[in-house]
């Protein structure tokens, strides 16, 4: 009987050229997670920064590169084979794990400031490389006036935005810091504008108004038009606004003197207290929003006041961490209780404008946060729901959890 035949080995087929970069670009997408929550790699050499850098620079030249080519041979017929696709997409892949790898390297001692920013930009190279990906699979073979180039821009911005990244903790604080003054500085202009003016929404409603003219107040509310309570500040809400704006401008008065004094007396080396620093800061600019969203009309009284509040309670703790760390050194600590006075002040008249309408509240007495508080006890008291606690002190104010400096809930 004839040897049969050996049989010969099934050659893997390759997936057309455009389903290879839409498989990629999940692949990419797939990175992400990781990149956000993973942690530095253990490692018993040395840091090296400089080392760090230059990889970090030739990863990103790399990956700009490789954005580059992609876009070239897939905008123009005939498409790659799925032999040389698969090529193409190797290297895609190989170049974004390298300058995810680089950014693994860079250990926690050196800041967690510093590290954010540096994952912030692997990030957006990751994410716009998956984005070229999408675009290239789209509408391939078309002019660079289309989506595939203006997707790769974003990839090549990204990769060079990596030399302006702060070599530093330090300076990555102080990049920080900058960005939060001038959110702060936004906030206060947009609300200073719309005072100042006296037209909450700068007359972006004046169509309905308008139409408005043709109907009776009465039809006119049935239809669902607002009234002028819903339009404009009544002379109560004006009178509130004002220690509203002066709490604002101390919280951007805050954030400038931290950042002066990180730029003055901070050190390299103090990276945790640093970190501290601009952990506290970055949660002056959402609270200065949640008070800036809640004085426009219809105004409720003790929703500003509740959002003064925690705004006051973060504006403290920054002060506190700043003052208790080394950029802060005595004698030169002395604007930091001028600053609380200025906060304890605007949040003062805040209360008076609004006592009124706590009296009208009718879940006040209800809202006594659930946990209990023990006299003798120095440590730090868990607290399950933050919220309740900011309403319960803002309509207590003499009540015994404003009475506990140490857990910072006195407002």
């Amino acid at each position: 009987m004839a040897n049969a035949a050996a049989p010969t080995a099934a050659v893997p087929t390759l997936a057309p050229p455009l389903e290879q970069i839409r498989h990629l670009a999940e692949e990419l997408r797939l990175l992400i997670p990781g990149v956000r929550v993973g942690e530095a790699l253990e490692t018993t050499k040395e840091f090296n920064p400089d080392t760090f850098w230059r990889r970090l620079n030739e990863a990103a030249v790399n990956v700009s590169r490789e954005a580059t080519t992609l876009t070239e041979v897939f905008s123009h017929l005939p498409l790659p084979s799925p032999q040389e696709t698969q090529r193409f997409c190797e290297q895609v892949r190989a170049a974004i794990k390298a300058m995810i790898a680089v950014y693994y390297s860079l250990p926690k001692n050196q800041g967690i400031t510093l590290r954010k920013l540096v994952r912030s930009t692997t990030l957006d190279i990751v994410d716009g490389m998956a984005q070229l990906m999408d675009a290239l699979f789209m509408t391939p073979t078309q002019s660079s006036e289309n989506n595939d180039l203006i997707s790769y821009n974003s990839v090549w911005t990204a990769c060079q935005q990596v030399p302006q990244i702060p070599r530093d903790n330090k300076a990555a604080a102080l990049s920080m810091l900058t960005k939060n003054v001038d959110f702060v500085k936004d906030a206060h202009e947009e609300m200073e504008q719309a005072v100042e003016e006296c037209d909450p929404y700068c007359g972006l409603l004046n169509d309905t108004e308008d139409n408005s003219d043709n109907h009776g107040d009465e039809e006119d509310d049935g239809l669902g038009y607002p009234n002028n309570r819903d339009l404009y500040w009544s002379e109560e809400d004006q009178e509130l606004i004002i220690p509203c704006l002066a709490l604002v401008r101390a919280s951007k008065a805050c954030l400038k003197k931290i950042r002066i004094s990180v730029a003055e007396n901070g050190k390299k080396d103090q990276v945790a207290q640093l970190d501290d620093i601009v952990d506290i800061s970055d949660e002056i600019s959402p609270s200065v929003d949640d008070l800036a969203l809640s004085i426009y009309p219809p105004m409720c009284h003790l929703t500003v006041r509740i959002n003064s509040a925690k705004l006051v309670s973060v504006l403290k703790k920054a002060l506190e961490i700043t003052k208790a760390s080394h950029v802060t050194p005595q004698p030169e600590d002395s604007w930091i209780p001028l600053l609380i006075n200025a906060v304890d002040h605007c949040m003062n008249r805040i209360k008076e404008l609004t006592q009124n309408e706590l009296e009208l509240f009718p879940f006040a007495e209800k809202m006594k946060p659930s946990f209990i508080l023990e006299e003798s006890s120095q440590a730090r008291v868990p607290i399950p729901n933050p919220v309740d606690i900011d309403l319960y002190s803002c309509c207590h104010p003499e009540d015994e959890v404003s009475a506990l400096p140490k857990l910072n809930l006195h407002f």
